[in-house]
Order: structure tokens, then C-alpha cells, then sequence
């Protein structure tokens, strides 16, 4: 019957996307609709244009999960239109091949004056279900959209919640070879996101293939094998779901940190020269494996020839704090460099944190530990996958239970 399961394809991509674009006239100012119409009417490109997407390309084949992520504005969503047909790409091409179901906006697609029922059998009969399949099939979408009564009711009544539980009992029944969604998990209450992924999963282990749209990197790392991030209409990176992810991750708490120069009673007594991770001076998120030795090496400069004292943390991306420790707590001693500038390395060898994005943070305080003058964040980047929970793994054996 059709529609039943991922049908396998031939070893070309589902997805083929090439040097993808696409531009706008600007139309902001007076008299620029007039000129835009006017250019279009003599087939000239327009005189002022923005660019929402710039030079896309990537290959998705059957089986293949891809995420897309990037923050707001980045041409995401232009980017799922153009490879559904919705929009027309000013530069590039794209080439689908097998059958495509698409969750786009909310509502897309459904007759908001047509019950919930009633728009099933329209986008049923587009999709080729006979009226026979479809019968058959019904029961099944009403109860994975789980709206009761309201499947009889006009949609225009429908929460936005309900429309995505209509929208993605369709598709689960349809079974589509490539699924194309945008955020429709953050959509709906908690219940109906779990039965979402619990299909998703079931649909990717059958051998589906998924183009997601999330800001969420928990659903992008859980469902999707490769991720690509648009930055500004391009493409920042593309490859591992982890390392793609990583890297953005870091970049947002980057742009979120505040610039920070805290200094006690007026006066910066003591600050910070430099910073390094495992030989890496730069502002650039530094990776180090999970296993290894991460070495931290802090120059600082006191103005009253005193020692001070550094303090050194590790936070999680979201700033929740992991571990911290200073120079005092040690009784570590500095190395002096001369000129009032004094030098300390810290290890940790066998680096026990899980994969994830991770912030370094570097403090100079007075001799007595009590006051602090500067701030210095540094990005750290664990790559890898773990199905483990938390934030660092801990040592530890499975062994057989006592029978006493």
C-alpha cells in the first residue's frame, strides 16, 4: 500500500543543493517599489537588493539525518522553502528526488473554513492516497493528533499546538523518504514532543531521512547524524552533528558575555597579561579531547610588586558552574617574570569532561584573595559523542550483585 514506509533509493541523494541563493529587491524607501517594478518590467536585476542566502550547498541520501541551525535571521527557514518549491532560488539549483513531507509554518497547508477532517483528505488526495488508504489510515491519524472533537472543527479554531499535532499525525501516517521540518517541536505540550520524537526515532531506524530546522541542540544532536550552520545567509559549517553544534554553541556564549572589567575600590592593582590554552593564545574557542591534558598557562601584572593571587573555573556553556580552584587554595607559587609580572601553570591531566561547550575563566586577586580586578573568558570545546549524562565522566566499574 502506499505511503507504508521509507521506500529505498538508489545511491543518488534525496537532496541536492548547489550554490543556492536568494535575494530581494529593498524596498524600504520611497519610490523604491516603483523602481523595482520598473526593473522588473524591463528584465533588469533590481538596482538595491539584500541578500538572504548566499552560495548554499549540501547532498542529503536516503537514511541521513541533517540538522540546520543558526540564530535568528540567519536565512534557516528561506533556505527549507526554497528546497520545498515554496520559493523560487535566485542563484543555484535544487534536486529532490523520492517523496518529500514537509512541516513548515504553522498551519501551511490547512483551509482554516475546512475542518481538521476535511483537510486530511485534501492533503491525503495531493499526496496519492486513495480514498480506500485513506480510510484505512484515519483512525490512526486521529489518534496520534489526539484533538478530539476539534478533528471536526474548522481549523481556524485550532490552538497553534493543534494545528502541529494535525500537521504531524498526517505525516507520521504518509511516512514520507525525506522529512522536512521547521521547529515543530517546540510546538505542543511536553507530552505530544516526546510521542514526536519517539516516532521520529522509529522513522529513522527504518531508514527515513530528516532535514531539521531547531534551535533546540538537544533535538539536533538526539535525531540528526550532520549539522550545518548559516551564518548571516552562508554556511559557517558543515559536518559532524557534535563538532558543528560545539562550535555554535561556543560562538553564541561568546556574543552573550558580557565585557566584563571588574575592578575593587577604583583601582586596578592587578591584571591579567595573558591567557593560554594548551599553547593557544587567540580568542578562538580552543578543542581539547576528552582524556587529554588541558594546560592553562595565566600571566599576570601587579602594580605594587605584590604577589597576587589567580583564580581559575570552569563553567558550562549556560554558566552553571563545574569546578574552580586558585593559587591560594593550592599554595601554588608564581614564577616571577620581571617588571612586576608573575606566571603560573595549571593541569589537569585525563580531562574528564563529557562532549559539550565548556568556558574557562580567569581572575586576578589581591594577596589576600579577598578582592577581584579582572575577568578573562576563554571558550573550550570537548568534542566527541556520549550517551552519558552530566558533565564529566567519573571513574567507575559494573560487577555482579552479591546473592547473600
Amino acid at each position: 500500500m502506499a505511503g507504508d514506509g521509507p521506500l529505498p533509493v538508489a545511491c543518488e541523494p534525496l537532496l541536492d543543493v548547489a550554490g543556492l541563493g536568494k535575494r530581494y529587491p529593498i524596498v524600504g524607501h520611497r519610490g523604491d517599489r516603483a523602481h523595482a517594478l520598473w526593473d522588473v518590467l524591463r528584465g533588469r536585476p533590481p538596482r538595491r537588493v539584500v541578500e538572504v542566502l548566499q552560495n548554499v550547498s549540501f547532498t542529503l541520501r536516503s537514511g541521513e539525518s541533517l540538522g540546520i541551525i543558526g540564530a535568528n535571521g540567519a536565512g534557516k527557514s528561506t533556505l527549507l522553502k526554497l528546497i520545498t518549491g515554496v520559493l523560487t532560488p535566485s542563484t543555484g539549483h535544487v534536486q529532490r528526488r523520492g517523496r518529500i513531507g514537509a512541516l513548515l509554518e504553522l498551519g501551511a497547508g490547512f483551509h482554516p473554513e475546512y475542518s481538521g477532517r476535511e483537510n486530511v483528505r485534501m492533503a491525503a488526495a495531493l499526496h496519492g492516497l486513495s480514498a480506500r488508504d485513506l480510510a484505512a489510515r484515519m483512525d490512526r491519524i486521529a489518534a496520534f493528533a489526539d484533538i478530539g472533537d476539534y478533528l471536526d472543527e474548522p481549523v481556524k479554531h485550532y490552538s497553534s499546538g493543534m494545528v502541529v499535532r494535525l500537521g504531524f499525525a498526517l505525516v507520521s501516517s504518509l511516512r514520507p523518504e525525506l522529512l522536512i521540518t521547521d521547529e515543530v517541536l517546540a510546538v505542543g505540550d511536553e507530552s505530544f514532543q516526546k510521542k514526536c520524537i519517539r516516532w521520529l526515532d522509529d522513522y529513522l531506524g527504518s531508514g527515513g531521512s530528516l532535514l531539521l530546522v531547531s534551535h533546540s541542540m538537544y533535538h539536533v544532536q538526539k535525531l540528526c547524524q550532520r549539522a550545518l550552520w548559516l551564518q548571516h545567509g552562508q554556511v559557517e559549517a558543515l559536518g559532524d552533528v557534535h563538532d558543528v553544534s560545539q562550535r555554535y554553541l561556543a560562538w553564541h556564549e561568546r556574543r552573550q558575555r558580557p565585557a566584563r572589567a571588574v575592578e575593587a575600590a577604583g583601582s586596578a592593582d592587578y591584571g591579567i597579561d595573558a591567557v593560554t590554552i594548551n599553547g593557544a593564545s587567540d580568542d578562538v574557542p580552543v578543542r581539547v579531547a576528552m582524556g587529554d591534558t588541558l594546560t592553562i598557562d595565566v600571566r599576570l601584572r601587579s602594580n605594587d610588586a605584590r604577589v597576587p593571587v589567580v583564580l581559575i573555573g570552569l563553567v558550562r556553556a549556560d554558566g552553571t558552574p563545574i569546578y574552580g580552584v586558585s593559587s591560594e587554595m593550592d599554595s601554588a607559587s608564581a614564577t616571577a617574570l620581571g617588571d612586576g609580572r608573575f606566571a603560573w601553570r595549571l593541569q589537569f591531566p585525563a580531562l574528564s569532561l563529557l562532549p559539550g561547550s565548556y568556558q574557562l575563566r580567569v581572575h586576578p586577586l589581591d594577596p589576600e584573595g579577598m578582592r577581584l580586578f579582572d575577568t578573562v573568558e576563554r571558550n573550550l570545546i570537548v568534542p566527541g559523542a556520549a550517551r552519558e549524562f552530566g558533565l564529566v565522566r567519573l571513574p567507575h566499574t559494573w560487577a555482579p550483585p552479591d546473592h547473600g
